[in-house]
C-alpha cells in the first residue's frame, strides 16, 4: 500500500501550503491569555521591563521563550507600537508547518510515509491546532519543539534534540513531562553495556544551559522561576476531585472531532473503546520498528496522568500538546488495520492509502466553520471563539476616554484589558498581582464559576474602576453595601457569557 511516486512529492507540498493557509484565511483571533504575552513583550520594548504592571516584577507568564520571541519581532516590526497578533499568527503558523514537516519525516523513518502525511494533513487542519495558533498563544511553538526533540532523537542528533526540548522547557514548564522520561532512556540507553550510546559533553550543555540561563535570571530578577500564575492558578481555583480527569477523557475519546458528525454520547462512547484499541495497535507496531519512540508513545498517557492528578482548570489550550503524538499513533493503528484488510482483499490496496489521505482531511474540517457568528466572517475552526474579548475590546475602549493617569482597573479577565488601555491592573484571579491571593481561598458557596472575586479585595485594595462579568461578583462584592456605597456603575454591558446579567463597569465615588 505504497503512495504512487508522483503523490509522494505532491502531498507534502501540499500539506504545507494547507497548514498555512488554514491559519492565514481565519486571522488572528487572539485569545485574551496572548495579549498578557504581548503586554510584557510591549513592556520589554519600551523600556518598562520584564513586567506586566511597571514597577512590580512579577512572573505572570508561563512562557518566556515566546514571550522573548514577540520581543525579538516587535523590535524587527515597530518597537512597542508592533502589530503583535499578527506577528504571533505568522511564527504560529511557521511552527505548525515544521509541525507537519516532522511527522511527515517520522512516518519516512518508520517506513510509514502515507502515515506521516495524514497526521501532517490532520495537525494542519485540526480545530486544537489551528484555534490556538490564530489565537496567539504559544501552543505552536510548543509543540514543535516537543516534536523536534522527538525527531531529532530519533535520528541521533542528540544535541540538537536536547537543545529543543529545553527550548521547550522554557516555552512552557509542563514539557517536563515529555522531557523528564526522555532524559531517563537517554540515561539507560548511555550507561547500557550493548548500545554505545555514550553521553558527550555537547548534548549535556545544550541540554542543561538555556533553562540554567533562563532559571538563573528569573531567580535574580523575580525571586523565583516559577510563575506566579502556576501558584495562582491552584489556589484560586475550586474543583471537583475528578473533573480535570472527566475533561481529559472526554478529550481522548474525540481526537477527530467526531462529535460533530455523530451525537456527542455516541462519538465518546464509540471513542472510549476504539481509539485505545487503535492506539494499542499502532503503538506496538511503532515500537517495535523504533524503540527509541517509546517515551513518545507513552506522553499522551502520562499527560493525563499528571493533568487529572493535579487536577487544575482545564483550558482549552491544555488539550493541545499531546495530539501531535495521539494522532500520529492512531493512524498508525488505522494504517494497520487496513493493511489486514488488503492482505485479504488485494482489490482493495490501491484505495485505501488514498481513502486514509482524504478522511486526514475532511473529518477535521467537519469542525470548521465557513462564516463564523462573530468576529472576522473568513472560515475558521468553530471552537475559535473571541466573543468575551471583543466584549472586552468595546469595554476598553468606553473607559480609556475617562481613565486618569495613576487609576487602577481591577479585572477577572486581565488580558485584553490590560493590553488596550495600558493602565495599572489589579488582577482579581493574582495571575499578574501577587497582593490578590491574601484572599483566598475563599468559601466555596461564593462561587458560581471558577472566577469568584472576594469581597475584601475590592474593598482593601480599593481600585479605581471594576471591570468584570456579573457572575464573577454575583454572591461576593455585589452584594456587599458597602461596596455598593463606594462604587457607582459606569456602564453595563449586555451579554450572556459563562451565564452573566452583563459586562460591569464600575467606578470609585
Amino acid at each position: 500500500m505504497r503512495l504512487n511516486p508522483k503523490w509522494q512529492r505532491i502531498l507534502p507540498i501540499l500539506m504545507i501550503l494547507l497548514a498555512v493557509a488554514a491559519r492565514v484565511v481565519p486571522g488572528p483571533r487572539t485569545i485574551d491569555d496572548s495579549f498578557i504575552t504581548f503586554r510584557y513583550a510591549r513592556n520589554i520594548l519600551d523600556g518598562s521591563g520584564f513586567v506586566y504592571n511597571p514597577g512590580a516584577q512579577v512572573l505572570g507568564t508561563t512562557t518566556p521563550l515566546y514571550t522573548f520571541c514577540m520581543v525579538i519581532l516587535g523590535a524587527l516590526s515597530g518597537g512597542a507600537q508592533a502589530p503583535f497578533p499578527w506577528l504571533a499568527l505568522g511564527l504560529n503558523t511557521l511552527a505548525d508547518a515544521v509541525t507537519c514537516f516532522l511527522l511527515w519525516q517520522l512516518g519516512k523513518r518508520l517506513s510509514a510515509e502515507r502515515v506521516g502525511i495524514a497526521a501532517g494533513f490532520v495537525w494542519a487542519l485540526a480545530p486544537h491546532s489551528v484555534t490556538f495558533a490564530i489565537g496567539g498563544l504559544e501552543t505552536s511553538l510548543y509543540v514543535m519543539l516537543l516534536t523536534a526533540a522527538v525527531y531529532l532523537y530519533v535520528i541521533e542528533k542528540r544535541t540538537l534534540a536536547a537543545l529543543s526540548a529545553s527550548l521547550a522547557f522554557i516555552t512552557r514548564p509542563d514539557a517536563l513531562i515529555l522531557i523528564g522520561p526522555f532524559v531517563i532512556d537517554r540515561l539507560v540507553r548511555a550507561f547500557h553495556p550493548t548500545l554505545n550510546e555514550k553521553l558527550n559533553w555537547r548534548e549535556v550543555l545544550a541540554l542543561v544551559l538555556p533553562a540554567a540561563l533562563w532559571n538563573g535570571f528569573a531567580w535574580v530578577y523575580f525571586g523565583s522561576p516559577v510563575p506566579h500564575s502556576v501558584q495562582a492558578k491552584l489556589l484560586v481555583y475550586q474543583l471537583n476531585p475528578a473533573d480535570s480527569f472527566i475533561r481529559l477523557i472526554q478529550h481522548y475519546a474525540t481526537p477527530f472531532q467526531l462529535h460533530h458528525i455523530l451525537p456527542t454520547a455516541i462519538a465518546i462512547g464509540v471513542g472510549l473503546l476504539l481509539y485505545p484499541f487503535l492506539y494499542a495497535i499502532g503503538a506496538r507496531r511503532i515500537w517495535q520498528t523504533e524503540k527509541r519512540l517509546l517515551v513518545w508513545l507513552l506522553y499522551p498517557w502520562l499527560y493525563l496522568a499528571t493533568f487529572a492528578i493535579s487536577n487544575p482548570l482545564i483550558f482549552r489550550w491544555y488539550l493541545t500538546p499531546p495530539l501531535p503524538a495521539y494522532f500520529f499513533v492512531l493512524l498508525f493503528g488505522l494504517d494497520s488495520l487496513a493493511k489486514t484488510i488488503a492482505a485479504h482483499k488485494p482489490s482493495m490496496q490501491k484505495w485505501l492509502p488514498a481513502l486514509l489521505m482524504i478522511l486526514s482531511v475532511l473529518i477535521p474540517l467537519s469542525a470548521w466553520t465557513l462564516h463564523p457568528d462573530h468576529g472576522p466572517t473568513h472560515p475558521a475552526p468553530n471552537m475559535a471563539y473571541i466573543q468575551l474579548e471583543e466584549l472586552y475590546h468595546e469595554t476598553a475602549a468606553l473607559v480609556i476616554p475617562e481613565l486618569q493617569p495613576g487609576d487602577v482597573i481591577a479585572a477577572g479577565d486581565v488580558g485584553v484589558l490590560g493590553y488596550d488601555t495600558n493602565a495599572q491592573i489589579l488582577d482579581t484571579v493574582g495571575l499578574n498581582s501577587p497582593e490578590s491571593l491574601n484572599y483566598y481561598p475563599i468559601p466555596i458557596e461564593n462561587y458560581v464559576i471558577n472566577y469568584a472575586i472576594p469581597t475584601d479585595l475590592i474593598l482593601e485594595e480599593a481600585p479605581d474602576w471594576i471591570i468584570v462579568q456579573e457572575v464573577y461578583g454575583r454572591k461576593t462584592f455585589l452584594v456587599n453595601p458597602v461596596f455598593n456605597e463606594t462604587y457607582t456603575q459606569f456602564n453595563k454591558l449586555s451579554n450572556e457569557i459563562y451565564g452573566s446579567k452583563g459586562m460591569l463597569i464600575f467606578r470609585r465615588k
